[in-house]
């Protein structure tokens, strides 16, 4: 098929599949063309990858392409594009939540060897991609207390962190539960994660952490796994007003 496509449009086999593999942009037009020759009749799908390709290379994460790991900017890209994001935390504040000396903190235990300009380039990244919230895009966030009772930074730098929890809780587009430790029938320990809601629901996207990097997980398969996950963390957690209550009694015995 590829070959097809790449008769079609003048171009090479391997245009075709880096395009495919999403190595290479592609403008509105030739991707309609594509979409018409592989018989895609998802008239939303069509239009909202459309919209993608008119915007590519245009989001302030493109200026962070080549300063850090490649996965970074693509998460950037995929949750300003997002209808809504849904976020599994177990033993990390969700990275949108972080303040700027809780990056700072955990950069340094993790890679302590880093450049400076480096580090600050990953501060100056994660504050940035906030942007989700300040668009109103609806963001549900589930935290494991575990993740609450973590001293990245100490206690100063954790109890601020927690007190930033609190005051982004007020925004009415997100929601933050928290699984206690007492929670019955909870074994998720190891199984963070972040659903990424497309315009339409074929574009939805799994972001997890490996050890070699962010792994994203689009197959439809697989996301009905993870969201069959979501559902049992869901059951778990707290409401909000009892994750927040608990929020505020970690925070005031730091």
């Amino acid at each position: 098929m590829s070959r097809d496509a790449a008769g079609f449009l003048g171009t090479s086999q391997a245009q075709i599949s880096n395009i495919e593999a999403g190595k290479n942009g592609i403008s509105e037009a030739r991707l309609r063309r594509l979409a018409h020759i592989y018989a895609c009749d998802d008239a939303q799908l069509v239009d909202a990858l459309a919209e993608m390709a008119n915007t590519q290379g245009q989001g302030w994460w493109e200026e962070y392409r080549g300063v850090l790991p490649p996965a970074a900017p693509d998460l950037a890209e995929l949750e300003h594009h997002a209808s809504y994001v849904r976020t599994f935390q177990v033993v990390h504040i969700p990275g949108v939540l972080q303040t700027e000396e809780h990056v700072r903190a955990a950069s340094l235990f993790v890679q302590p060897d880093l450049p400076d300009d480096d580090r600050e380039a990953r501060v100056r990244f994660r504050m940035r991609r906030r942007h989700v919230l300040e668009r109103g895009t609806p963001y549900d966030v589930i935290i494991h207390e575990a993740a609450l009772r973590m001293r990245v930074g100490g206690p100063r730098v954790t109890r601020a962190q927690l007190e930033h929890i609190l005051l982004t809780a007020e925004r009415e587009t997100v929601t933050i539960r928290v699984i206690p430790f007492t929670a019955d029938g909870f074994a998720g320990a190891g199984h963070s994660m972040q659903y990424v809601g497309g315009v339409v629901p074929r574009l939805d996207t799994v972001q997890i952490d490996s050890s070699h990097g962010a792994v994203f997980i689009d197959a439809p398969a697989q996301l009905g796994r993870y969201q069959a996950r979501f559902a049992s963390v869901d059951n778990a957690a707290l409401t909000q007003d009892a994750s927040l209550d608990l929020i505020r009694r970690i925070t005031r015995e730091l």
